[in-house]
């Protein structure tokens, strides 16, 4: 009959060569371990239903007596008919499944957004990296969890999306992931990033697209034939040359059509500071033309100045890619049309580059480059280092004379005339 077990014969016991179970006489089937590596552990043997089965109770430097006091629990588990080596292990999986339920990459992508992006950034930027992350990384994972996926997964990711045409996306979707994944890091969801030494896939290239003057009248005629919502405000676009979320998420309460101006609030801003935007009287026009969709209601059920360019009334529009291939169709039939044999198809342009076209027909007019910078809210440009500091002009008078002349350089290219008239410019058709 094996001894009992002392703490002093245990601390006597070196590993060998082979793994080492060494019995416990005080307490049936109580083993104590030895790898040959060293570490150390306790086991339980015991009969289950007639089958031999075997429980790990405790790993390092666990007391003689508090083994043994797991081990007599555990003789009256058995004793009882249940199987406490078959429950641990059911245990441990049922908590890995639950894990692995909250590690789901689409419900991580949820959190991040809830715990991280709305509370650190600005709603539009937060928006588009939910956009960016359920579309692209999600919606294509979804149902793996975020440990599961490795750099190669991630090569193979951007891949796709390169290969659809969509390289600067891609460069997009790696850099939202990449903060994504250092945020899991930090919250202890990963142990490491799979962006970790992965580079942007295509080159980021400086655009210097503006529309021709041809194509400006092919884009005002081709905004009239895609219509409500995405018509008028491609067209606010161009007259405004404000960024396009800033004039998608347009609402009424910032206008005041009387004085001709749009405040734009800070928390809707790029840079975060507050724009004033002058209203040429051919924005005023299309603005004027457009039916106003009631929206929620406040406490007292009186109706919220809602959003200009809303389908529901509760939510700004969205789905500019399908808008803009509507009008890219539309403005190569005008094209092809007026062009006839000598027909070459353009470059491709995107809505950013409506708002370089209208900083460059300001610069055509004469317009200064720090009024142009004061009229598209950009800081970052001329007027910077100790200028920006002291120079608190807000430019509002220039401003206003830079788009009123953009406004009418954009009537008399479109009708192909002088100055337009106003009436003729809203509904110009070429």
């Amino acid at each position: 009959m094996a001894k009992a077990l002392t703490d002093l014969a245990i601390k006597n016991l070196k590993p060998g060569p082979a793994r080492r179970e060494v019995p416990d006489g005080k307490v049936p089937g109580l083993y104590y371990v030895i790898q040959p590596s060293g570490s150390t552990s306790w086991a339980l043997r015991y009969r289950h239903l007639g089958k031999p089965c075997k429980l790990t109770i405790g790993r390092g430097a666990i007391p003689l007596s508090d083994a043994r006091d797991l081990a007599r629990q555990a003789l009256v588990t058995v004793a009882r008919g249940d199987n406490p080596a078959a429950d641990k292990v059911a245990k441990k999986a049922a908590k890995a499944a639950e894990r692995r339920e909250n590690d789901l990459i689409e419900k991580v992508v949820e959190t991040f957004i809830d715990r991280y992006a709305k509370k650190q950034t600005k709603e539009n930027s937060w928006r588009e990296t939910e956009r960016i992350l359920n579309r692209e990384i999600a919606e294509p994972w979804r149902g793996r969890a975020l440990g599961e996926i490795s750099r190669a997964d991630l090569h193979d990711r951007l891949d796709a999306i390169v290969d659809r045409g969509a390289p600067i996306v891609a460069n997009r979707v790696l850099a939202a992931f990449r903060r994504f994944c250092n945020w899991a890091v930090e919250r202890g969801i990963i142990e490491n990033s799979p962006c970790e030494k992965v580079r942007a896939p295509a080159p980021e290239e400086s655009r210097d697209r503006v529309l021709t003057d041809a194509e400006i009248r092919a884009f005002w005629r081709a905004c009239e034939t895609v219509g409500w919502p995405f018509g008028p405000l491609a067209r606010m676009l161009l007259l405004t040359g404000q960024r396009r979320d800033e004039v998608a998420s347009m609402t009424w309460s910032e206008i005041d059509l009387d004085t001709k101006k749009w405040l734009i609030p800070k928390g809707r801003t790029k840079n975060g500071i507050a724009h004033e935007v002058p209203l040429s009287e051919v924005a005023v026009s299309i603005l004027k033309g457009l039916s106003r969709i009631e929206g929620e209601q406040d406490k007292e059920g009186a109706p919220r100045n809602g959003y200009v360019f809303t389908t529901t009334g509760k939510t700004a529009v969205s789905g500019f890619s399908k808008a803009k291939a509507l009008i890219d169709a539309a403005m190569l039939e005008i094209l092809k049309a007026e062009a006839g044999e000598d027909f070459k198809e353009p470059d491709r342009w995107t809505f950013h580059d409506l708002r370089r076209t209208a900083a460059s027909g300001m610069a055509s007019t004469g317009i200064a480059p720090h009024v142009i910078e004061a009229a598209l809210n950009h800081k970052s440009g001329v007027i910077k280092g100790v200028a920006a500091v002291y120079n608190r002009h807000d430019y509002a008078i220039e401003k206003r004379a830079a788009l009123d002349a953009w406004g009418r350089k954009v009537g008399s290219i479109v009708t192909g005339s002088g100055p337009a008239n106003v009436i003729e410019l809203s509904s110009a058709r070429g």
